[in-house]
Parts: C-alpha cells; sequence; structure tokens
C-alpha cells in the first residue's frame, strides 16, 4: 500500500473529514472563512505515527507532532480556497479515474481498496476528499507554474556547460530550514537564528542525528523525509553553496546560513560518480488535444463559447478523439483524433507542457489558452526515456524548471500563509487569532548550549 500512500494521501497529512459537525468534536484552528476539525487533526496525527511505527524515536513529542501535522492542514485548506477564488475545480468524474488508478498501481478492485482503506482507519468518503484535495492543489501549482515559470536557451546552455566543467560528481544532500517570514522584523531574525545555533548545537554534540532533526524541527516541506534533497550535480546546487560542498566529505554539516526563505543546515549525505547512477532519463508525455483558433479576425467570446461546449460533451461522455476528429482546427492532428505522439513538456511550448505534465493518464484539462488559441488536452500516458545528446537540453531545461518552480512555489505560500487569518485553538499549540505568524509554527530548538529541545509555541 505504500503506493497507494502515498500517491493519495501524501504522507498522511491531507486525509480529511467532512466540516459537519459531530457529537464532542470541535475547533482545531480556524483558517479564513473555514475551519478545522479535532477529528481531521487526530486522524491526520495517527496517520504519521502509523507511518513511523518503526521509527518513533525520529518524531517529536505528541503536542509538537500535533502542531506541525495542523500547520499542513492549514496549507492544504489555504491552497485549496486559492484554487477555488481562481475558477479551478476537479470534477467528480477526474476524482473517479484518479481512484481507478490507484486501485490499478496497487493490482486491487475498487471493493479492494475500500477495504484496505477501512483496514488503515480511514473513511472512503475521507479518502476521496483528500484525493480531490490533491488534485485541486496540483492544479493550483500547474496553473501558477504556467504564469510564472519561464527557462531560456540561454539558461540551459550555461547548465551544460557547467555540467561538462564539473565532471560526474553527484552529491545526495539534505537539509534543515528555520523558515522566516517577508520583511522579518530584527526580533524574528533573532528568534529563528537562535532556533537554528540551538538544531546545530544538538547535532554536533550527538545528541540527535540530522534526520531525526529535520524531523522534528525543519520547516521545510521535506521535513517528515528527514530533509532530504535528493542526488544532484554540481550544476544544480545553488552557486553560493557549491564551492563549498564540492571540497565536502560526506557527514559533514555546513551552517547555519541565512537565504530568502530563512536559515537552514546543509548536509553532504553521500557523493557518487554519476556512472553509478541510474541511467539518465527524461520524461515524455502521450497526448491528444482539440484546438480552437483564435487571433486577428476571430471572436474571442465565440471561441471561448465553443471550447466551453466541446469540454462539456467530452465531460457528459462524448469520446474525446471523435470530438477532435470533428472540431479540431489543429489540422495536422485533426484527422488523428488529436493525437500528439510523444513529446517533452516544454515541446510545444511551457504552457501546453505545464497542462499535460499537470495531469493523470486519462485525465482531460480543462480549456486553457495558448498563443495558437483555445485547448483541451487528454494525456494518454507518460513514459521515461534514456536520454542521448538529443534529449539531453529537454532534460537540463525540467530541471532548471523544476528548481525554479521549487523556490517561487515555497515563496508563494509563505506570502499566503503570512495574509491569511489563522486561530489554532487546539491544545497546547493554541496561539490567539493571527494574520502572519512570526515564524512557522515548528517548535523553538533550545540556544545553544541547551542539552534538548524544550516543546514550545513558534
Amino acid at each position: 500500500m505504500k503506493k497507494l500512500l502515498v500517491s493519495a494521501l501524501v504522507s498522511g497529512v491531507l486525509l480529511c473529514a467532512s466540516v459537519q459537525a459531530q457529537p464532542l468534536d470541535r475547533i482545531a484552528a480556524v483558517v479564513n472563512e473555514d475551519v478545522i476539525l479535532q477529528s481531521e487533526l487526530d486522524r491526520a496525527t495517527r496517520n504519521i505515527l502509523t507511518q513511523y511505527a518503526n521509527r518513533q524515536d525520529q518524531l517529536p513529542p505528541r503536542d509538537i507532532l500535533e502542531r506541525q501535522v495542523l500547520e499542513r492542514l492549514v496549507m492544504v485548506r489555504l491552497q485549496v480556497a486559492r484554487a477555488a477564488e481562481t475558477g479551478l475545480r476537479v470534477s467528480d468524474e477526474e476524482v473517479d479515474a484518479a481512484i481507478n488508478r490507484i486501485a490499478q498501481q496497487n493490482n486491487m478492485s475498487l471493493d479492494q481498496l475500500r477495504q484496505q482503506v477501512a483496514r488503515e482507519g480511514g473513511s472512503f468518503a475521507d479518502f476521496r476528499s483528500s484525493l480531490r484535495d490533491e488534485l485541486v492543489i496540483q492544479r493550483l501549482r500547474q496553473s501558477f507554474a504556467q504564469s510564472r515559470i519561464s527557462v531560456s536557451d540561454a539558461e540551459v546552455d550555461a547548465a551544460l556547460s557547467s555540467q561538462q566543467a564539473a565532471g560526474s560528481a553527484q552529491y545526495r544532500l539534505a537539509h534543515i530550514l528555520v523558515a522566516l517570514p517577508e520583511n522579518a522584523t530584527p526580533e524574528q531574525i533573532a528568534t529563528g537564528q537562535q532556533k537554528i545555533e540551538g538544531i546545530k548545537a544538538l547535532i554536533d554534540k550527538g545528541e540527535m542525528d540530522f534526520a531525526a532533526a529535520a524531523v522534528r524541527y525543519s520547516d521545510s516541506q521535506n521535513a517528515l523525509e528527514g530533509g532530504d534533497l535528493g542526488w544532484r550535480s554540481l550544476s544544480e546546487i545553488p552557486t553560493a553553496f557549491a564551492a563549498t560542498i564540492s571540497s565536502m566529505q560526506p557527514g559533514q554539516v555546513i551552517g547555519p546560513t541565512r537565504g530568502p526563505s530563512g536559515f537552514q543546515l546543509l548536509k553532504l549525505v553521500e557523493t557518487r560518480d554519476a556512472s553509478q547512477a541510474a541511467p539518465s532519463t527524461v520524461t515524455q508525455y502521450q497526448a491528444r488535444h482539440i484546438l480552437v483558433r483564435t487571433g486577428e479576425g476571430v471572436d474571442e467570446s465565440a471561441a471561448k463559447a465553443k471550447i466551453d461546449t466541446l469540454r462539456a460533451r467530452i465531460e457528459g461522455g462524448a469520446d474525446f478523439t471523435a470530438i477532435a476528429t470533428e472540431n479540431s482546427e489543429d489540422k495536422a492532428t485533426a484527422a488523428r483524433g488529436g493525437d500528439l505522439g510523444w513529446f517533452t513538456q516544454d515541446q510545444f511550448g511551457a504552457e501546453f507542457g505545464t497542462q499535460v505534465a499537470g495531469l493523470q493518464d486519462g485525465q482531460v484539462s480543462a480549456p486553457f489558452k495558448t498563443e495558437a488559441g483555445w485547448h483541451i488536452v487528454q494525456r494518454v500516458a507518460e513514459r521515461q526515456t534514456n536520454t542521448g545528446d538529443e534529449n539531453r537540453r529537454a532534460q537540463v531545461r525540467e530541471t532548471i524548471g523544476q528548481r525554479k518552480l521549487e523556490e517561487e512555489w515555497t515563496r508563494f505560500l509563505r506570502e499566503m500563509r503570512g495574509e491569511a487569518f489563522v486561530d489554532v485553538r487546539s491544545g497546547a499549540g493554541a496561539t490567539p487569532a493571527n494574520t502572519a505568524p512570526p515564524t512557522a509554527p515548528a517548535p523553538a530548538a533550545p540556544p545553544a548550549p541547551a542539552p534538548a529541545p524544550p516543546p514550545s509555541g513558534g
């Protein structure tokens, strides 16, 4: 069930219940005009405890863990609400298709999937709601990338040159982040620095290993994975760290350093030659599309109305291939039912590629616009192919785009959290209503010589 948990429950944290009042239930947090119930928090916390059943020593005390889990639930609420504000939605049919894929990936029937969810302590309604939230957030991230992220040919050329100069070494990294808000005050900066220095002291004295400290204290999205950043070549590491990392030994930790998101510690876990890595691959997609052209002499509102009508017909059960053959204005593909064959993400432009990458196999996009006009795209399949010279640029472009997206998306989430009204009412983590907490709600580590981190609000 590992795939099921990872793909549908997002480390167990996104399993959310209905907000309808239940006997003896109470409000754990108010998030703008929404609420998170204590039952939701308890259920999500139990999911984490179950996943760490054999690694309980890596988890913080229960009250601190609940604050971390509650913050993730808050962020889910904010992202789902933002998606709704921008008109993004996921249909029941798309949720059904995602559930069917999860069952197939785990070699289960739908009944077996229902039984497995029940054995893991959840209801299928909660599972379905959680999956819908995940799909909506994916669509929000996809829309964000389309509007904010671009990679130039010059950036690709520079990265390829850097790779050639750096050789084939690869580095596996992990980090711990103590986040600071935008326009942090001197007091907030001092508190963040005290916290990161306290964490570093615990690691240096051997009282806690790096991964356990990341799980307990890091404000990063990968905290529950021990802060693991995966394998990266030197060209994929920020310039400020690249020279230092290339001279480090595995196990060494650098920092604390101050960056755009706050203070961080960075650990070199291990190194390898690229020849030891799995064959280099690039993601390719197979999809079909329908185009309604816009431009000079075309009534924009009529084009939009036409694409909306076609999307409604498909949503109502009409065959995508038949609709494309009859109606698509892309003459090169209409005769093939809109089939585009196999292509890399940016082969048909960043806007189109972002839409395809954000879909699941079999899923149909909402109408979206490019320079050519209005599109509907249906993703058919995805594969990893070995990268020869002809694909290496696409791989590098994808890597740069993902790195940019990580940075911009993290900043976007911080801004959204800072603007939100969040009133935490649950247990030791309760705080007055706030719109911009001075630090993320992970617990504060002790100042550097304290022997162990006491739980405290953040």
